[in-house]
């Protein structure tokens, strides 16, 4: 990787390839990649927000291009993979930004846990896992390892650590992507790809926009329990998960840091009542 001594946050001469950009999160992951001058593939499902995210990057002088990819077939991250090389350089930098929670397992008082079938679970698990980060490091991370090492970075989750109620599918698969992330950053040590988690906080996106905020605006029960719960009393803004993404993407900030798992949260998990 080629990031200045003089600036070790300084990503030109990288290409970050970021898996489900056309979010909120991840669009924001991408260009805060691009400010710090790496080349971004803004890669996800939905075309016409990953046009939309490739041109506020080129608008603002950095460099990226949308490619289609479904991270839940390998096919298609393969295919992805060759498209970046050709058109950006080799990948040195992965975000793993994909996933999601599906109500058909969000658990209520009318939908308890045991109503739960095997596959809306598998259907969570093959999301948030297989496609969050098992396939994507699969076809990734070897690919690095034999082109002069890189890093991995996987998006966690709060309810990882700390299991929340009604998202259980969700907070075992992301309790599951933190211990993937450990595996992985010990098997490829030696070999030049790091590997590690951010654990973002409460952060307002598409996802959970409803469960948080009332149709008038106001915030939820739901909210006001999650914000009572968090010390700096407030949601995270997206741009402020950026600092720790390119922290962890750059070798010369971070080159000796693997398998560790970075909170941005607003210090949610440092407290209990």
């Amino acid at each position: 990787m080629k990031t200045s001594p003089e600036n070790p946050f300084n990503l030109t001469g990288e290409t970050a390839v970021v898996i489900g950009a056309t979010g909120v999160l991840g669009g924001s992951l991408a260009e805060g990649l691009a400010a710090a001058g790496a080349a971004v593939a803004v890669a996800g499902r939905n075309r016409e927000r990953g046009e939309e995210r490739v041109a506020s990057i080129v608008k603002a002088g950095g460099r990226a291009r949308f490619v289609t990819v479904d991270a839940s077939d390998r096919v298609s991250l393969e295919k992805a993979l060759a498209e970046i090389t050709a058109e950006l350089g080799r990948p040195t930098i992965l975000v793993n930004a994909a996933g999601g929670n599906d109500p058909s397992v969000t658990v209520t008082p009318e939908h308890p846990f045991e109503s739960i079938t095997e596959e809306a679970w598998t259907k969570s698990f093959d999301t948030n896992l297989v496609g969050g980060a098992l396939l994507p490091c699969q076809v990734f991370g070897p690919h690095m390892a034999a082109n002069g090492g890189g890093s991995i970075i996987n998006i966690a989750s709060v309810s990882a650590h700390l299991p929340l109620s009604r998202v259980v599918a969700y907070s075992a698969a992301k309790a599951a992507v933190l211990n993937l992330t450990r595996f992985l950053a010990r098997e490829w040590a030696t070999k030049g790809v790091r590997v590690n988690s951010v654990t973002p906080g409460f952060f307002p996106a598409e996802q959970n926009r409803k469960l948080l905020f009332n149709e008038d605006g106001s915030p939820t029960a739901r909210a006001a329990s999650i914000l009572g719960h968090t010390p700096m009393a407030r949601f995270g803004k997206a741009e402020e998960l950026n600092g720790a993404v390119i922290f962890l993407a750059s070798r010369a900030a971070s080159g000796f840091v693997t398998g560790i798992d970075l909170k941005v949260d607003g210090g949610f998990l440092c407290q209990t009542i």
